[in-house]
């Protein structure tokens, strides 16, 4: 009898398609996608509307603006382009779980099991961050800084925004406020690849509420309201991304050799 060791049988052997046919299926994949972005954008688009969208967008500053103040475009075509824009972008995030579903479907086959269990609940649980980083930010950050900034305003101005401006604005927080919330999956990633062990992670803390401080300076307005309401769940998601890195690294091991792994 051969004391030759066996060598655990792959997933994936017999699963191997032709390029064409990845390329076939990623077509059909992003055909999908787009269809649920239009669809989206089709109901946005009669319920509640380009303008109503833009109007919720702006409810945060209009409530802190002198009564009867409305926010003003100084271009010719800013009051079409700009609720254009609202709208695409709501409904992308409305379809953005059909979207995050396709590409799933789409990579999920080439995957081991043990890699299933790594990425799938990364997809979903960075993409949930993400929008809580964003509600965050719309619900609770943008009231305390309009009113912390228009109580600065001389009685002598009227404050009457672009709305351009105010897009942009509102863009570049949601980005800030969405990317900062996902700091717990960079440290699960980190841990998980073995880039960074938990120990050294545990050891960085102190420097990483130096640099939250030090990014929240950067990308937010220059007040405290806004730095402080970024540092501090920054620093607080760091804590959470060590205590949730120990645990996924523990059930995301890949079997040991001659092990029998089921498919998922």
């Amino acid at each position: 009898m051969s004391d030759t060791p066996q060598t655990p049988p792959d997933e994936l052997a017999g699963t191997e398609q032709p390029f064409v046919q990845h390329l076939i299926e990623l077509r059909d994949r992003l055909v999908k996608a787009s269809i649920a972005v239009a669809v989206a954008c089709l109901i946005l688009g009669l319920y509640p509307g380009p303008a109503e969208l833009y109007d919720i967008l702006a409810a945060p500053l209009v409530a802190h603006l002198p009564s009867g103040t409305k926010l003003i475009a100084t271009s010719v075509i800013s009051p079409f382009m700009v609720p254009l824009k609202i709208l695409l972008m709501a409904a992308f995030l409305l379809a953005l779980p059909f979207v995050l579903y396709q590409v799933w479907a789409f990579v999920a086959p080439g995957l081991y099991s043990h890699e299933k269990k790594l990425v799938f609940p990364l997809v979903i649980s960075s993409t949930v961050l993400f929008m809580v980083g964003v509600c965050f930010c719309y619900f609770f950050v943008f009231g305390q800084v309009f009113k912390f900034i228009q109580s600065f305003a001389p009685a002598s101005i009227t404050a009457a925004p672009d709305i351009e401006a105010y897009l942009s604005f509102v863009l570049t927080m949601f980005l800030a406020f969405g990317l900062a919330f996902e700091v717990p999956i960079a440290v699960i990633v980190l841990a998980r690849m073995n880039i960074v062990s938990i120990q050294k992670l545990k050891d960085f803390r102190s420097y990483f509420v130096v640099l939250a401080f030090i990014i929240a300076a950067i990308v937010t307005p220059p007040d405290v309201v806004s730095q402080l309401a970024l540092a501090i769940p920054m620093c607080l998601l760091y804590e959470v991304g060590i205590w949730a890195a120990q645990i996924f690294i523990k059930h995301t091991q890949a079997p040991t050799e001659g092990a029998d792994e089921q498919k998922i």
